[in-house]
Parts: C-alpha cells; structure tokens; sequence
C-alpha cells in the first residue's frame, strides 16, 4: 500500500527501490525436495498431477519433478507429469534432479526425448570442505565431474542447472572453478543451495552478488542463477528476499516448506510476500487458488497444516477476542477491504481466505452477535449473555455447531 494511504502508513516501503526491474521466477521442490522429508509419503501420481495443475494456475514458472533415477515408480510418474506438461500446453518448465553420474542423468534424457519437451537436468555435485572431507574428494575430481555432467546433457540436447550442495559453506575458490567450468561449458543455469539451512540474510546477499560478479565478468551473463533454500534456522523467507536483491534469478520453495529436516523455503509464503511487496511480476497476479495449493499438499503428503501457520493455518485470520472481533465488525460494515486488513497485515480474500469471528472465554458481545447473524438466530441480549456464559464456564473456543446447541 502506498505511503499515501490514509488506512496505514507502511514504514516497509520508506527509502525502499527494487534493484532490479525483471520479474523473479519461482521453482516449486514440493515433489522433489518436498517429498525427502521422514514424516511424509511419496503420493500417488493423482496427487501430483493436481499439484502441477496448480503450480500452472499460480504462475510458477517451474518445478523439480521428481529423481527418476531412483525408482520406477519415479521414473514413470516423471514422465506422466511431463506428458501432461505437453499436452496441456503448460508454461511450467519441468526440470528433475540428478546427481554428476551418466546413471542419474541418461534416464531425464530418455524421458525429454521420448516425451518430446525439454527437461532440465538439476545435476548437483557437494561442495564444501567438511563434504570433501567426508567423501574423499579432491578440487580436481569435482571440476570434472562438473565437466562431464555438463557435456552429457548438452551432447544430448537437454538443459541443465549446475547445483553445488552445502555452497553457502563452500570456499569461494572452488565454487569459482565449479560453476564457471559448468559455463564455459555451455550450462545455462546455477543453483546455489543453502542445503543445511546455514544461510542469514547477510551470508546470502554476499554469496550471490559473488557468483552474479564472477559470472558477468567471464561473459556470462545470460546464466541464469537460482537459489535453493532451507529453513534450519528459520530465515529462508527473508534469505530468499536477500537473495533476489542480490541478483538471484529464481528461488525455490515447497508448499507449507515441507522437505527434509526443517524443510525448505515455503513456497506459499514466498508468493504472498512477493505480491505483498508489490515485486514486478507479482502485483497482479492472482493468487486466490493458493489455499487450494497448501490444501492439496497437507492431503498430499498426509501432513497437517499447523493452525497458527502463515496466511494459510486455520487460525491465520480467526479470532476469538473482543476488542479484535469489535474492530473487525466496525472495519466491514464500513468497507469489506477494511475489515480484512484492521488487524491483519494480509488481505485474507486475496489468498483465498477470509476473516473468522469465533466464541470463546476472552469474547465480548461483539463475537457473539457476529456468530448468532450467521447461524440466523436473534442477537437479543439474552442470547447473547446466553452464550458468553457458557464460553467462559467451559473456557473454550466454541464451535458453530456447540452455539447452534444452545438454542437447540
């Protein structure tokens, strides 16, 4: 909201410019990344194909489909998922994660050509000195791991995304040698990974304005960077933003951050700041399926959404305290927009929510009026002290259907 507003005066945006006028792009993991964490499943390809129908309506402009080196099952979902890609005539751009070996690689090669859409090879290689260390690596061997991975996709005609594991631990010497190896020798993209959630804000802006500069100044400009990021230490959201005023080109999440350990950078959060923030690109998109999204992940993955979860918890946009619910009526009876933001930072309609006003022990008249219109019953006073009375004797949140009983 502009500083003129007279609603709010918004101190996010004093002496704030965008450093960069293209719009960001955006990676969703939920099926690769997402779907490594202990606690959930490897869906059903309904499941899947739902998800990426969604991902096309939000705008995502690409996502990580799976590790068809690993299973069938993974290899034949891939490929469904990138049959359906095709046939619907998506803007998705899918790409599949592999390791630096021809074993990883060959099979997203098979299924780009027989398929007949490009695929992008996410070919990730470890790269910090405690890494090495564990594997035995020299410099020298992942230089040509790097190589010849590149060579592979390219020699086949597929493309591929250059991904350094654990870099925001990685010495700059090697990360140098590394990713301009990948683009000399044609790759036409990078992918930092903050893959143990080490990263500040401060860590990222500093690593990716390296890897931009090292970039530009060998003449590759055109490479594209991404970052990848985790959220061990809870800072992914704000290291994604640092890693798009850095330079970053696209960020990659998962919807509700699922993925291994703590997870990753949460996909849905990520798009309500960037609109929020106004980004271009983002302003007027229209991200009203995007409840529809985590929804699908929460059934996907047989994970709960935690109800004090961002944006899209159940008690996001609920409240069961007086002066808030007062507030909120007087907001809405003046102006509906009003009585989203009066006391919420979010517009809960343009995400596919809205405000709820419950019944419960710090309640006022207000809350109770509110619940009774709902369910059609007179807001008479004793109605109202009717219900009140029992909130704070049982001292609990009542749900609809316990103050429909009281009259019933």
């Amino acid at each position: 909201m502009d500083n003129d507003d007279p609603l709010i005066y918004d101190w996010n945006t004093v002496d704030f410019k965008f450093k960069r006028d293209k719009p960001i792009m955006l990676d969703d993991e939920s099926l690769r990344d997402g779907l490594q964490s202990p606690s959930t499943r490897d869906p059903p390809l309904e499941y899947k194909l739902k998800l990426v129908r969604l991902m096309e309506k939000l705008g995502i402009d690409g996502a990580d489909i799976g590790f068809p080196g690993s299973t069938k099952k993974m290899y034949d979902d891939v490929t469904a998922i990138c049959e359906l890609i095709r046939d619907e005539g998506f803007k998705l751009f899918p790409n599949c994660a592999a390791r630096t070996v021809e074993a990883d690689i060959k099979p997203v090669i098979e299924i780009s050509h027989k398929v007949g859409i490009p695929v992008e090879v996410a070919a990730f290689l470890g790269s910090s000195p405690i890494r090495m260390k564990v594997e035995g690596w020299t410099p020298d061997k992942l230089v040509k791991l790097t190589k010849d991975a590149t060579r592979l996709c390219l020699d086949n005609d597929v493309p591929i995304m250059f991904v350094t594991e654990d870099t925001t631990r990685a010495d700059p010497q090697m990360l140098k040698d590394l990713y301009l190896t990948a683009a000399d020798e044609g790759a036409q993209a990078v992918c930092l990974s903050d893959t143990v959630g080490h990263a500040t804000p401060h860590g990222t802006f500093q690593l990716v304005s390296y890897i931009r500069r090292i970039l530009d100044e060998a003449g590759h400009q055109k490479v594209r960077i991404d970052w990848h990021g985790h959220r061990d230490r809870g800072l992914s959201i704000p290291n994604a933003l640092a890693a798009i005023e850095a330079g970053a080109d696209r960020i990659h999440g998962t919807g509700l951050g699922i993925g291994e350990r703590c997870g990753n950078t949460p996909m849905d959060i990520l798009l309500v700041n960037l609109k929020l923030m106004e980004y271009p690109g983002f302003k007027e998109r229209d991200l009203s399926s995007l409840a529809e999204y985590t929804e699908l992940v929460s059934e996907m993955v047989q994970l709960d959404i935690p109800p004090n979860y961002p944006v899209m918890g159940k008690d996001a946009f609920r409240t069961a305290t007086g002066v808030h619910a007062a507030a909120i009526m007087k907001a809405q009876e003046k102006n509906a927009y009003w009585g989203d933001i009066v006391y919420s930072s979010v517009p809960a309609q343009d995400f596919g929510k809205e405000q709820v006003i419950d019944v419960g022990p710090l309640s006022g008249l207000s809350n109770v009026k509110y619940v009774l219109r709902k369910i059609n019953i007179e807001p008479t006073e004793d109605n109202c002290l009717k219900v009140l009375q029992h909130a704070k004797e049982n001292n609990a949140v009542l749900s609809i259907d316990e103050v429909a009983s009281l009259f019933h």
